[in-house]
C-alpha cells in the first residue's frame, strides 16, 4: 500500500483544515485539526459543539478523545 493511502496519512493531511467529528453520543464538533495520535485523540481548535444540525456552543481548543469518535470528515 503506497503510504499516501494509509489512514493516519489521511488525518495528517486534514491538519490545520477544519474537520466534522462525530461523537457516539449524536453530537458533532466542528473545529480546525491541530494533532492527532495513534488512538485517533484529536485537538481541535475554533471547535463549535452541533446538536441536530444546530450550533449548541463553542469550545475554542478541544481534546477529544479518539474512543468517543465515529466519524472524522473534512467540512
Amino acid at each position: 500500500m503506497p503510504e499516501s493511502e494509509r489512514p493516519l496519512d489521511a488525518l495528517n493531511n486534514a491538519r490545520n483544515k477544519k474537520i466534522i467529528v462525530e461523537l457516539k453520543n449524536g453530537k458533532q464538533l466542528i473545529g480546525k485539526l491541530k494533532a492527532f495520535d495513534i488512538h485517533i485523540n484529536v485537538v481541535l481548535d475554533d471547535t463549535e459543539e452541533r446538536e441536530a444540525g444546530e450550533i449548541k456552543r463553542k469550545l475554542g481548543t478541544t481534546f477529544v478523545r479518539g474512543d468517543t469518535i465515529i466519524l472524522i470528515s473534512p467540512q
